[in-house]
């Protein structure tokens, strides 16, 4: 049988092209029940996120406002569109100690958060293949009638994610389906965020449509975060 990660890698564009690109900039809506529970009620309805791909660093701008974030493991930023700075944090990791599922953030908590997640996120499943991440194909499960094969991964400590250890589930023709993890940023709270509707873009194979739910019915009014993806460009 071929080697998952290897399968994954080639179904989502293969690394000849990913290493052709430095950054991917997205327009998107992020809704959801979460939001309100961390005092955000549509703070990220319009935004338009560039992620790159060579190191962990990400910029979001907040559309009609005159503001953006910056995010680097190590510091986050609140500016002025223009690059002011409003207010930063440096060690923003250590800002989140003792939180909860249900625990509000600051707008600097918002940037630190999706920050890391959209970054791993975009550059799944290639950053799987970089130095320091250890990866093991796990026993696979059956959903919707389907075989999904199991990537367990670990990322190295440099890497700033949800958890150290998570499980990338990929469908037949090797895209991925669902991505399982814990937040510890939350208290360790697990997630299932599954990926659809896939598009070809210039060679990389992106899902624009990530959605997490608080059951496995996917009941509506139990949808926790959706992540959906208008235009995107690769640089």
């Amino acid at each position: 049988m071929p080697d998952l990660l290897d399968t994954a890698v080639a179904a989502h564009g293969g690394l000849n092209r990913w290493n052709q690109i430095s950054s991917i900039t997205v327009d998107a809506s992020i809704t959801g029940a979460f939001w309100s529970l961390k005092n955000q009620t549509d703070a990220l309805r319009r935004i338009r996120f560039e992620v790159e791909t060579t190191r962990q660093h990400l910029t979001m701008d907040f559309v009609d406002q005159d503001r953006r974030t910056v995010f680097d493991p190590s510091r986050v930023e609140l500016q002025r569109r223009g690059g002011q700075l409003i207010e930063g944090r440096d060690d923003p990791e250590r800002s989140f100690d003792g939180h909860q599922f249900q625990t509000p953030w600051d707008d600097l908590h918002l940037a630190y958060f999706t920050g890391e997640a959209l970054w791993t996120y975009l550059n799944t499943p290639f950053v799987y293949t970089d130095p320091g991440f250890t990866t093991e194909e796990i026993e696979p499960i059956q959903v919707d009638r389907e075989t999904w094969r199991r990537l367990q991964i670990t990322f190295p400590e440099r890497i700033k994610t949800h958890t150290r250890q998570q499980i990338s589930c990929f469908g037949p023709d090797g895209l991925l389906r669902r991505h399982d993890f814990a937040i510890d940023l939350l208290g360790g709270v697990p997630s299932r965020l599954y990926a659809t509707d896939y598009r070809d873009v210039d060679g990389i194979i992106i899902p624009t449509t990530r959605h997490a739910w608080q059951d496995d019915n996917h009941t509506p009014e139990l949808l926790m975060i959706a992540i959906d993806m208008a235009q995107i460009t690769i640089r």
